[in-house]
């Protein structure tokens, strides 16, 4: 079983870091976006991936800008057709604040409540600790 998920079929999948070079092995990976603070490259990272990285830190305040530049980023390479992967360190919480993100910018989910329980029926290993789903509810207010 793939220690990485599908969150949008053929186009988004997510996951911890130790499961970024078997995602790029298996699927056709154009982007991968790395959330994680220190963004140190994967050995083995083939060439022809783009790497990004939108540091997101976590337990500390103020990372609002931080969390909607990765959201934006990645729905925009959605748009232009790119196949995205997207990690932090396990998966769980920034993956899945960015998941939730990205399934609401891309009109897949209605609300915010929506948007994370999809995605954590994609990967169970979310976990979304409260102050970034407050991030995200400041957002989408409305959602």
């Amino acid at each position: 079983m793939a220690n990485y998920h599908e969150l949008i079929e053929g186009k988004v999948y997510i996951g911890g870091e130790n499961a970024l070079l078997e995602a790029l092995q298996e699927q056709k990976i154009s982007d991968v976006f790395d959330l994680r603070d220190t963004g140190t490259k994967a050995e083995g990272f083939p060439t022809k991936v783009t790497r990004h990285h939108f540091p997101i830190v976590e337990d500390e305040s103020g990372q609002e800008g931080s969390v909607q530049a990765a959201i934006h980023a990645v729905t925009a390479a959605v748009n232009n057709g790119k196949t995205v992967y997207f990690h932090c360190a396990g998966g769980r919480n920034r993956t899945g604040t960015v998941a939730t993100g990205v399934l609401l910018e891309l009109g897949l989910a209605a609300t915010v409540d929506e948007a994370e329980a999809l995605a954590k029926e994609k990967r169970p290993d979310i976990n979304i600790k409260q102050d970034m789903r407050d991030v995200l509810k400041g957002f989408y207010p409305s959602k």
